[in-house]
């Protein structure tokens, strides 16, 4: 006789079945569907060889098998048993299967040697807005760089066509940094211009031909169509600075309605470099410059803390450090404090990426390439306002670099970043995610 003793959840799933049903009314039924039954789990789990013998055995005597289901009970296995690997298997490809990631925008693809700095925005129809810089001929900052999107409309199932936002000939047009207006519903993106044939260091140095200028477009039908760009320079750029960025990534909107931007400049001939913010409370129609933050920091990204506070996180120059620095106003980016490391998070001097998870009271999302190099991004989650992180995955132990956060509306946590096997620019990819997947991580 042989007996096979079950799990407290396959008990349960027994009896409310309806073969658990039928073969409580029928006890032949009972007897022939428990043969079955005991006959496929022991051939999965002994092998060919055992299920043979078995099989003799029950065509001998096979009223003598027993079908035993304590509630609450484990698996008695035979020897050899290989179900605790099956079950380890199965709980890997389960939490596999709750991380998706595609690769977008892949470099010498699409008409573009190189696409880097991306940006991720959920409209509020909840369409997926993807952008970055198409980069024609080469990997590096300038020449010709266009300002490229793609649009999905089904959470990132499915992608449209990669979409020009912005292309002026051989010149460079950059930084998206895209900000969404909730009383309006209109999108708009702040972003960066020069000459192609001007490098940053001719920029920062005085000897470039033109400058680096700051321009505005808008779109009011969820991302399908832009607004010819504007330029805001004169509003938004000090005359002693000279190079400027925006974001890259997001700006936010404050809940008194104020839009911010994140930005960062050079001056001094390149010897003090900054972060700062620009906001609109018109709605977008006028900008300005508020605080600013140094020294040696440049690249930000900005949260609306449940207290009011804005606090921006900055990529940090300071001489061996590799620490981010945070910054906080309290009068809505007007004034920052000094800026000081946050020891948790480590960085490669690198741009990165932080987010308010929406309709969770005092969570933040935050990536980077957690290292001293441009590899294993790393998604980290704080319970307290960015003031401790709790939780933190990796979605790519190989090079990466530039990354940008966004969360679905159904809470799925979204990740735009650089990627690749043998360098960080070989693809921009995506990354979908539960939060249950990101707390579940070591």
């Amino acid at each position: 006789m042989v007996t096979l003793t079950a799990c407290g959840n396959c008990t349960r799933w027994w009896r409310r079945s309806v073969l658990g049903w039928m073969c409580r009314i029928c006890p032949a039924i009972g007897r022939l569907f428990k043969i079955c039954t005991v006959t496929a789990a022991l051939a999965i789990a002994a092998g060919v060889g055992l299920l043979a013998a078995l099989l003799t055995d029950l065509i001998a005597a096979p009223v003598g098998i027993h079908l035993t289901v304590p509630a609450g009970a484990s698996v008695a296995a035979p020897p050899g048993d290989m179900s605790d690997a099956i079950a380890a298997d199965a709980a890997v490809a389960d939490a596999a299967a709750e991380l998706r990631q595609v690769p977008l925008f892949v470099a010498g693809q699409e008409g573009y040697h190189t696409f880097r700095i991306p940006s991720l925005l959920v409209t509020p129809k909840g369409t997926l807005l993807a952008f970055c810089e198409g980069r024609k001929h080469g990997r590096g900052d300038a020449g010709d760089i266009d300002l490229v999107y793609k649009r999905s409309t089904d959470g990132g199932k499915t992608w449209s066509r990669l979409q020009v936002l912005w292309d002026d000939g051989p010149n460079t047009c950059g930084n998206p940094c895209p900000v969404v207006d909730r009383r309006t519903g209109t999108i708009w993106m702040l972003m960066t211009h020069n000459r192609g044939e001007d490098t940053e260091a001719a920029i920062v140095s005085g000897k470039s031909r033109g400058t680096r200028t700051v321009w505005v477009c808008s779109s009011r039908d969820d991302g399908q169509s832009w607004s010819r760009p504007v330029e805001i320079t004169a509003a938004v750029k000090p005359s002693q600075w000279s190079w400027y960025a925006t974001g890259p990534g997001v700006g936010i909107q404050l809940r008194n309605g104020r839009l911010l931007i994140p930005c960062d400049h050079k001056a001094d001939g390149g010897k003090t470099r900054g972060s700062h913010v620009i906001y609109s409370d018109d709605g977008g129609k006028t900008w300005q410059c508020g605080g600013t933050v140094g020294p040696d920091c440049n690249e930000c990204q900005a949260i609306e803390r449940r207290d009011g506070s804005v606090l921006l996180n900055i990529r940090t120059y300071r001489p061996g450090r590799f620490r981010r620095l945070v910054a906080i106003s309290t009068d809505g980016g007007q004034t920052f404090s000094e800026p000081r490391e946050d020891e948790a998070l480590v960085e490669p001097v690198c741009q990165a990426s932080i987010l308010r998870y929406p309709g969770r009271d005092g969570e933040v999302l935050f990536s980077n390439p957690a290292s001293t190099r441009r590899e294993k991004l790393t998604v980290r989650l704080s319970l307290d306002d960015a003031q401790t992180w709790k939780y933190a995955r990796p979605l790519h132990a190989g090079p990466a670099a530039y990354s940008c956060l966004a969360v679905l509306p159904d809470g799925t946590i979204a990740c735009l970043y650089e990627r690749g096997d043998k360098h960080p620019y070989e693809s921009i990819t995506l990354a979908l995610f539960s939060r249950d997947w990101l707390t579940a991580g070591p």
